[in-house]
C-alpha cells in the first residue's frame, strides 16, 4: 500500500520557520519532521511515499534528491569527479514528490496524485506535520475488516481542536467546537479506498469539508481509536516540544529500532 503525505501548505502558523522552508522540513532533531512520519510507517512495513508538494516543493525534491549526502560521511574526489559515502544509514524508501500547486486545497492535492495509485488499491493518508505512535498496521487491518471505505485515526483532542463524535466505530459527525465528554479528533493516518477519490471535485476541495462530511453521511468512515501520542506541529511551542522530547531520547512516535 502506498502513503500519501501533504506536504503542501504554507505552514502559516510556524512562518518562523516556514519562511525559509516548507513545514514538511521543519527538523526536529536533525531530521525533517517528514523523515519521522516517514519512518513510522516504514516500521509497520509501508515504504513506498508519495508527497504532495506545493509551497517550496522544489525544498523537498532536493532533499529527497540528496538524502544520502545529508546522512553520510563524504570523501570528495575532485580530480577523479567521484563522490565517496561513508557510513550511509540511507532508508529503503521510494519516494515520488509531485507538485500538487501552490493554493490547491487537501483534497485537490490528494486528487492530483491520483495517476500515481493503483486504482482499486487502498493507500495510506497522512498529514506532513504531525507524529504519532499509532500501530498502522493494526489500523490497516481494521480498514480491511469493516468493509467500509475509508477509516480515521481518532485521537483525543487538545481543547483548541474541532472533534468527531463516533457511535460504535463510525463516525457520526463532526463538533466545531467542543465541550467535554470522551469526543475525539481527526488525528490524520488515514486509510482510504481508492473510490474516495470521487469524492473530490477540485483544487478547490477541502478533504475535511465536503468529502469526508459525505463518507459520514454514507456511514462510510470508521474511526480507529488511538489513545497513545499524538502531537501536531502547528506552532513554534509545539515543534520546540518535539524537539525537545527527541533529543532527551523520549520521543514516544519513535517505534522504529
Amino acid at each position: 500500500m502506498k502513503v500519501v503525505i501533504l506536504a503542501g501548505g504554507r505552514g502559516s502558523r510556524l512562518s518562523e520557520e516556514t519562511s525559509v522552508r516548507p513545514k514538511p522540513l521543519v527538523e526536529i532533531g536533525d531530521k525533517p519532521i517528514i523523515w519521522h512520519i516517514m519512518s513510522i510507517y516504514a516500521h509497520h512495513g509501508f515504504n513506498e511515499f508519495i508527497v504532495c508538494a506545493g509551497y517550496k516543493g522544489y525544498q523537498i525534491k532536493e532533499y529527497f534528491a540528496n538524502l544520502v549526502l545529508h546522512h553520510s560521511d563524504v570523501t570528495v574526489d575532485l580530480g577523479r569527479n567521484l563522490v565517496h559515502y561513508h557510513q550511509s544509514d540511507k532508508p529503503n524508501w521510494r519516494v515520488s514528490i509531485v507538485d500538487t500547486g501552490l493554493d490547491t486545497m487537501t483534497g485537490g492535492r490528494l486528487k492530483r496524485v491520483r495517476p500515481y495509485l493503483t486504482p482499486g488499491e487502498p493507500f495510506l493518508m497522512t498529514y506532513g506535520d504531525g507524529v504519532a505512535d499509532v500501530d498502522v498496521a493494526q489500523e490497516v487491518a481494521f480498514h480491511k475488516a469493516h468493509g467500509l471505505k475509508a477509516t480515521m485515526c481518532a485521537v483525543a483532542p487538545p481543547g483548541r481542536f474541532g472533534s468527531a463524535n463516533i457511535e460504535g466505530n463510525k463516525v457520526s459527525s463532526f463538533v466545531e467546537k467542543p465541550t467535554a465528554g470522551n469526543q475525539r479528533i481527526n488525528g490524520g493516518f488515514f486509510v482510504l479506498e481508492h473510490d474516495v477519490l470521487d469524492l473530490i471535485d477540485n483544487d478547490d476541495t477541502v478533504w475535511e469539508a465536503e468529502p469526508l462530511e459525505s463518507l459520514v453521511a454514507e456511514g462510510q468512515l470508521a474511526a480507529f481509536p488511538h489513545d497513545g501520542f499524538w502531537r501536531p506541529m502547528d506552532t513554534l511551542r509545539e515543534r520546540t516540544q518535539l524537539d525537545e522530547l527527541w533529543n532527551s531520547g523520549r520521543a514516544p512516535w519513535k517505534v522504529w529500532a
